[in-house]
Parts: C-alpha cells; sequence; structure tokens
C-alpha cells in the first residue's frame, strides 16, 4: 500500500475520533438535561393555583420574603435558608385527617437528610392563633421534627396565607387570610437553594415522598 494510503487512513481514524468525542459529549449533555428538574413559573402551573397578578410571569419566580416563629421561639427568615435545599408544606396542629400522614412523611424525608445541613424543612401553621409556640412544640417533639432543620412555624395569618397562595402555589381557593379565610393542601413544595419551586408532590402519598426524596438528591448534585 502505498504512503498516501496510510495518510488518509490516519486523518480517517482522527476524524471519526474527534466525531466519536463530540457525539459522545451531546449525549451526555441530553442525558444530564433529562435529569435535570424543572423550576416553575406561574406560567408553568395550573391557572387554578395562581394568583391572577402573577398568571403570565414567566421568568424569575422566587419564594419570597417572610417573618416566623418556630417551635423554639426563634424567628424564621429566609436568612435560615440561604443556599439551603427546603421543603415547604401547610398544616395545623388541630387536624385529624392529611396532617398526621404529611408530618409523619415530613419526618422520614428528614431523617433520610438528618446528617445533611444543607436539607431543611419548613411547615406553616394555617391555624397561626391557635398554634402557639409551645402548641408548635409539643407537636414538634411529637413528630421528632429536629431544632434548626425543621421549622414548625406560626405568624401573622395573612402573611402565611399569602405564601400559600402567591409564593407556594398550592391551594386552589382564595382569600384574604382574615378570620374566615381557611386553607388545607396535602401539598409539599421543593424549593432550591436559589429559592426556585423545583417540585410539588402529594404529602399523603409514600409513592411521591420517595420521589421527592430522589429529587432533593439530584438538587444536591446541582450544588457547586
Amino acid at each position: 500500500m502505498s504512503r498516501h494510503f496510510f495518510a488518509k487512513s490516519k486523518y480517517t481514524f482522527i476524524a471519526m475520533g474527534v466525531l466519536s468525542i463530540i457525539i459522545i459529549s451531546y449525549l451526555y449533555h441530553l442525558n444530564s438535561e433529562a435529569k435535570s428538574l424543572p423550576i416553575y413559573n406561574p406560567i408553568d402551573i395550573n391557572p387554578r393555583l395562581v394568583d391572577a397578578s402573577l398568571l403570565n410571569k414567566s421568568k424569575h419566580h422566587v419564594i419570597g420574603d417572610f417573618n416566623l416563629i418556630d417551635q423554639d421561639g426563634n424567628i424564621v427568615t429566609p436568612n435560615n435558608f440561604k443556599n439551603k435545599i427546603y421543603v415547604a408544606d401547610f398544616f395545623f396542629t388541630r387536624c385529624g385527617t392529611i396532617c398526621p400522614v404529611m408530618s409523619t412523611n415530613m419526618a422520614t424525608i428528614q431523617h433520610h437528610f438528618k446528617d445533611n445541613a444543607t436539607v431543611k424543612f419548613l411547615s406553616h401553621s394555617v391555624t397561626p392563633v391557635m398554634d402557639s409556640v409551645p402548641v408548635l412544640k409539643a407537636y414538634a417533639l411529637a413528630h421528632g421534627a429536629i431544632s434548626n432543620k425543621w421549622h414548625l412555624t406560626t405568624g401573622n395569618k395573612k402573611m402565611i396565607y399569602n405564601l400559600a397562595r402567591k409564593n407556594y402555589f398550592s391551594v386552589l381557593d382564595e382569600g384574604d387570610g382574615g378570620v374566615q379565610d381557611f386553607i388545607h393542601t396535602e401539598q409539599f413544595v421543593l424549593v432550591d437553594t436559589k429559592k426556585r419551586i423545583r417540585g410539588f408532590y402529594d404529602g399523603t402519598n409514600g409513592v411521591e415522598i420517595q420521589q421527592l426524596i430522589k429529587d432533593i438528591e439530584l438538587l444536591l448534585t446541582e450544588i457547586p
């Protein structure tokens, strides 16, 4: 065979090698994209769950400011969740239907990540007047809540209901957070380190709880 043939073959092999690297890199990129959780904005969510003022918002939705008090009497603000992944829900201590199941499932997730300081939990009482700090403390102890990891909170009712309706998009009904206003939802909401919503889960469903655990583990891989 001629020297020209071998030279041509050499360049063919090099070209094939480069092409293979490009294809593998592209497939890896596609696979990585497929494993990334969505980032939810109001436009991506069932319109029935979204306040009319936010219906057309298509980007940059983050959980807003709040000022609450937890079971230990500590003030809880977004600073408690800075650079943290957290799961949020809404409950009340006197609830005898879905809340005990939700709290048991939240405790399951907490146990799974008990040694990971990046993962936290935030439960908002929807009957904050009745759920005082001592009442929340008793409930927290009964469900194994770890102080400073799982915050069970009370506070201004209008603020809490505004969070549920305009920040976490957790309830279908409308209201102003007044005396007669009441919300009840089984929703668990997954929030990332940038305060963005990354998932919604039925807090009473064991299969969805296991999916939530997997999704938290996936989010942890996104942190630099």
